[in-house]
């Protein structure tokens, strides 16, 4: 009788652990928010997505309204298309606007949601035209160098003595 009692609680635990290591992997897989709900695709383009993967949340006013479904690339354009879910129960005007958002410092990019004022809703392949990419910390880094770079470069031309006028008139 012991051992039965021994072995229920060993495969009790061993359950538990893989229950544990599957919730584990859902949440490193970003699909831990699995919804079957229905859904209505909607379009975006933008000239740099940075970290942006496929599932990424899409909120609006903090809360999420849908998942990034695919991420392309726009031959014509040459700009990166990215194709969003929105659930049906969150219908947003057409001059809504989108942009990429990290959370925190260095976190996930998300998209954020802000709505219009139109009052002709979003509709299944619809496109949402104002959007603003991602802001890369790296080019922010650079940009940031090449101004101080300016800024010093300018400060020592002005310091510098203006040259003597040349004395005579050549010709």
């Amino acid at each position: 009788m012991k051992k039965n009692v021994l072995d229920f609680w060993v495969g009790l635990f061993v359950v538990l652990g893989f229950i544990a290591l599957l919730f584990l992997a859902l949440k490193a897989g970003n699909m831990s928010s699995l919804s079957f709900q229905a859904t209505y695709p909607v379009k975006l383009k933008f000239d740099n997505i940075g970290a942006l993967k496929v599932r990424a949340p899409v909120k609006s006013a903090g809360v999420v309204v849908g998942r990034v479904a695919s991420i392309g690339f726009d031959t014509n354009t040459y700009q990166a298309l990215v194709t969003i879910d929105l659930d049906k129960q969150y219908e947003f005007p057409k001059d809504s606007s989108a942009k990429i958002l990290t959370a925190g410092l260095l976190g996930e990019q998300y998209i954020g949601l802000d709505a219009g004022g139109d009052t002709e809703m979003l509709k299944a392949g619809d496109t949402i035209a104002m959007t603003q990419s991602a802001i890369v910390l790296e080019n922010l880094i650079g940009q940031f160098l090449y101004s101080k770079a300016a800024d010093s470069g300018a400060s020592k031309a002005s310091s510098a003595p203006a040259p003597a006028p040349a004395s005579g008139a050549g010709g």
